[in-house]
C-alpha cells in the first residue's frame, strides 16, 4: 500500500453490520474518518461510531433507504454538508435465497434496485465532488464471475455490479480509481443457516479471517493509482472450482 488514509473519510453504505462494519473498522484503523450508512440499523450505526470514535477518528451516521432511489441519489450530497469524500466503499446489498422459479418481479426489481442502481446513483454522485486520486470499491460476490442458478436475483445483480464496476473504471479515469472486490465465505449468514460443508468447495477449506478482509479493502484504497478497473477475489479460491 503506498498512500496514507490520514487525513481522508470514506463512506460504506451499509456499514453498520457484518462486514459493513469490518470496513468501517479497518477504515478507522488505517487513519480514515468513516461516513456510516444504514438503511434501518440506526441503533447499531451508532455503536459503530462510538467504536470508531474510540479509535481516535471522526465518524458520522447517515441513514438511506436504498429500496428508494431518491434516496440514494441525495445521500452523497446530504453528507458533503459535513465532510468531502475521498473514498466510497459500496457495501449495502440484499442477499435473497431465490431460485429462478420463486423470483418474482418484485424481488427481481428489489435486488437490482439496492444491488446495482444505488451503487450506480452513489458512484455518479461521488464523481461529482471527488478529489483527483478518489477510490470507489465495489463489493461483489464470486457468484458474480460464475453465475449459477442459486440466490438468483443477487447474483444478477451482482454480474451487473462487476460489469458497472469496470465501465466506471473507464469513464472516470484518471481523475477515480475504481475496484471491485469479489467476496466468498466471510461471514455466516446472519439467520444462521449456514451450509454445513461449505468449505467443502473452497480450495483454501476454510472460512475467511477478517484480518483478510481489512487488507484485501486497504489495499484498493491505498494502491497506485495505475490499478484501476481490477476485480479481486478474496474467496479462497472458490471461483475456480
Amino acid at each position: 500500500m503506498n498512500e496514507s488514509l490520514d487525513g481522508k473519510t470514506v463512506l460504506v453504505t451499509g456499514g453498520a453490520r457484518r462486514v459493513g462494519k469490518i470496513f468501517v473498522l479497518a477504515c478507522a484503523r488505517a487513519g480514515a474518518d468513516v461516513v456510516i450508512h444504514h438503511g434501518h440499523s440506526e441503533e447499531e450505526a451508532q455503536r459503530v461510531r462510538e467504536e470508531v470514535t474510540g479509535l481516535g477518528r471522526r465518524a458520522w451516521v447517515f441513514e438511506a433507504d436504498f429500496n428508494d432511489p431518491s434516496q440514494a441519489e441525495s445521500l452523497i450530497p446530504r453528507i458533503n454538508e459535513s465532510t468531502p469524500l475521498h473514498g466510497l466503499v459500496n457495501s449495502a446489498a440484499i442477499f435473497g435465497a431465490l431460485s429462478l422459479e420463486n423470483t418474482s418481479i418484485e424481488d427481481w426489481e428489489k435486488h437490482l434496485t439496492v444491488n446495482l442502481t444505488a451503487p450506480f446513483l452513489l458512484s455518479q454522485a461521488f464523481a461529482r465532488q471527488a478529489p483527483d486520486g478518489g477510490r470507489i470499491v465495489n463489493i461483489l460476490d464470486w457468484r458474480a464471475l460464475r453465475p449459477g442458478a442459486d440466490h438468483f436475483p443477487y447474483t444478477i445483480s451482482k454480474a451487473a455490479l462487476a460489469a458497472l464496476t469496470k465501465s466506471l473504471a473507464v469513464a472516470l479515469a484518471p481523475k477515480i480509481i475504481v475496484n471491485g472486490l469479489a467476496l466468498g465465505a466471510i461471514l455466516p449468514p446472519s439467520d444462521g443457516k449456514a451450509t454445513p460443508n461449505i468449505t467443502d468447495n473452497i480450495p483454501a477449506g476454510r472460512w475467511a479471517d477478517e484480518h483478510e478482509v481489512e487488507q484485501a479493502l486497504l489495499f484498493f484504497l491505498t494502491c497506485p493509482t495505475y490499478v484501476t478497473g481490477e476485480i479481486m477475489h478474496l474467496d479462497g479460491g472458490r471461483h475456480l472450482v
